[in-house]
């Protein structure tokens, strides 16, 4: 059917001015878009004012052939009937959050002898406890692998349990005290399961505290073997505070943060249950008109936890920017689940950090979205230019040379090519038999080993080598390929520069004496500085795990201000010197007697060069 023109200034003389809601349809009929409004008539005009409005919203309003309203008593009615009308017609101009799903829970069964754990999304029919909602499937399965390793409570389905005859391989593995054939008394199991509750319901402070006093009195009574096992116990459980170094133990919390760029938007989802943050999910909505923040935030909330009917509804909601419809939503969501529910901007204390770890990780999702999409071939074509490349490199190799006073000594091969790392081309030469601390034989070692295989067929050869040093590491590099008779290579040393700054590279392409430098806003040497980042990553994560097995002394007995004393704190807190070196200063510092400087030192001693 053919729609006339739309006529604003006729609609708008009859437009109501109280709250409700309105729907932009099209030449087909069809809804474009639908918002809502405390004034409607003052919204509406909005959009058909002569200056001001972005290309986006102009494309829209150039598509409007009719609106059709709907007055509501009060805002928080226009919110609930605005969700109800995008869920049923999504339509093209509003921000759509697609993923529409129910989260999934952890649950315990509660009417076996035996109680089992196991991941359960859609409606809670079965008789037992659930826990959660956690942010995704592997999520929950990575919490059921950790418990299975640690309290070893059965997590096989009831047919398969109830069938067995003799106990499968996760008894073997140790991953089960085989129930189904009775290798473990009720009790026992029972504690097991106690012990596992205690840690879905965050409290994995008392549960480590508890643990660690039964470690001491096995140890007591000579029960070494038992003592060794609550010892190990302890060590995950500590890993996990480090991990989830934000956990209060206590409240229901969502964070929610917004970032948006040019090129889209990424909203992130902390979701934190009795304190303890069970994970985290990013959500790309698409967002046709420009939005800031706030107004993105504004869209989502109500979509993300009104459109779906099974999502949990915390008490406690922290977003990253405040809009004006905030009030309405929490009223809304109030008035939906039943109980008050609050939405806070300016927080404190341990809610600021969840806040702004929610909004770090939702600028790095959004920037890994547009560079992986965009950017890294951009660089590769800057590269080529820069270079005054014949055609587009596909494929850069650049090596490092990482040693402690030459003991260790790893040199590093890493692989780049448009579509970004190649890991799976990644190398690291363990170099033997040249003077401690001379880089440019370990530089020429490893180079050799590399290009003898490239001559023998071995391997693919690199349209771009980039050597990360000076003149004497280009000079020596030239050798080793004339040495070698490799030719058609493209040879780059990355030098840095007098100040020693990122951006104040110097580059020397093919030819010691032929110096390049690039602006430091270049993306060629964007390009350059980031390949050369990661291989100087990679040997060093090479050369310290060589230079740790050689090495037997406790590094604790070096640290000034450590006694006997504090040491066996230290070691009693974590369960032992690896689960201690995994800490963070953060997590060491909460060790009775070990102020936060103490535990700064201590942790530098422990990830020293």
């Amino acid at each position: 059917m053919h729609r006339p023109e739309f006529d604003p200034q006729a609609f708008l003389a009859t437009a109501s001015s109280k709250p409700g809601v309105y729907r932009m349809l099209d030449e087909q009929g069809e809804t474009l878009y639908v918002g809502k409004a405390k004034n409607l008539k003052k919204r509406l005009a909005s959009y058909f004012r002569k200056t001001g409005l972005s290309p986006k919203t102009a494309a829209l309003v150039a598509r409007i052939r009719q609106i059709d309203t709907s007055i509501t008593a009060n805002e928080t009615e226009a919110l609930l009937l605005e969700q109800s009308l995008i869920k049923a017609s999504r339509p093209p101009y509003n921000i759509l959050l697609r993923d529409d799903k129910s989260y999934p829970y952890v649950f315990l069964s509660s009417q076996d002898d035996f109680p089992r754990l196991g991941l359960h999304r859609g409606t809670k029919r079965a008789k037992g406890r659930y826990f959660g909602p956690y942010p995704s499937a592997g999520a929950i399965r990575e919490s059921l692998s950790l418990l299975q390793k640690t309290f070893k409570v059965r997590q096989c389905e009831d047919s398969y349990y109830r069938n067995r005859t003799r106990p499968c391989l996760q008894y073997q593995i140790k991953r089960c005290k085989g129930p189904c054939v009775a290798l473990v008394d009720k009790a026992e199991y029972d504690e097991d399961v106690r012990h596992s509750i205690m840690f879905l319901e965050g409290r994995s402070g008392a549960l480590a505290t508890e643990l660690t006093q039964k470690m001491e009195a096995a140890a007591e009574n000579l029960e070494f073997e038992r003592a060794a096992e609550l010892r190990d116990q302890i060590g995950i459980l500590r890993r996990v505070q480090d991990q989830q170094s934000m956990d209060t133990e206590q409240g229901n919390v969502d964070v929610i943060a917004a970032a948006v760029s040019p090129g889209g938007a990424c909203v992130h989802v902390i979701m934190v249950r009795q304190g303890r943050v069970l994970g985290s999910k990013n959500h790309f909505p698409r967002i046709p008109i420009e939005q800031t923040p706030g107004e993105v935030l504004a869209a989502f909330l109500p979509q993300y936890y009104l459109g779906a009917a099974e999502r949990e509804v915390p008490g406690d909601i922290i977003i990253n920017a405040m809009h004006d419809d905030m009030p309405v939503i929490a009223d809304a969501l109030a008035q939906a689940r039943g109980y008050g529910v609050s939405i806070a901007h300016r927080v404190r204390g341990i809610r600021s950090r969840w806040q702004s770890m929610a909004v770090t990780n939702a600028e790095a999702a959004l920037t890994g979205m547009l560079a992986n999409r965009q950017n890294m071939q951009a660089r590769f074509e800057a590269l080529q230019e820069a270079l005054q490349l014949d055609e587009t490199p596909t494929r850069l190799e650049c090596y490092d040379i990482s040693h402690s006073h030459g003991e260790a000594t790893v040199a590093s091969c890493v692989v780049f090519g448009p579509e970004g790392p190649l890991k799976s081309d990644y190398r690291r030469y363990n170099i033997e038999g040249v003077t401690a601390g001379d880089d440019y034989a370990a530089m020429r070692q490893a180079l050799s080993r590399r290009f003898s295989k490239l001559k023998d067929g071995e391997g693919k050869m690199p349209d771009i080598l980039l050597v990360d040093g000076g003149k004497g590491q280009m000079s020596m590099a030239i050798e080793v390929l004339q040495e070698l008779a490799v030719h058609d290579l493209t040879l780059l040393g990355v030098a840095k520069g007098v100040t020693r700054k990122a951006g104040m590279e110097t580059l020397y392409l093919n030819d010691p004496q032929h110096e390049l430098v690039l602006p430091g806003h270049s993306p060629a040497l964007h390009l350059i500085q980031q390949i050369r980042d990661e291989a100087h990553r990679f040997a060093i994560t090479g050369h310290r795990a060589r230079r740790g097995k050689t090495r037997n002394t406790s590094t604790l007995e070096g640290i000034e201000g450590i006694g006997p004393k504090r040491r066996r704190e230290l070691l009693k807190h974590f369960g032992g010197l690896q689960e201690l070196k995994r800490a963070s200063a953060a997590e060491i510092a909460k060790v009775p007697a070990i102020s936060k400087k103490l535990a700064e030192q201590i942790y530098a001693a422990l990830h020293s060069d």
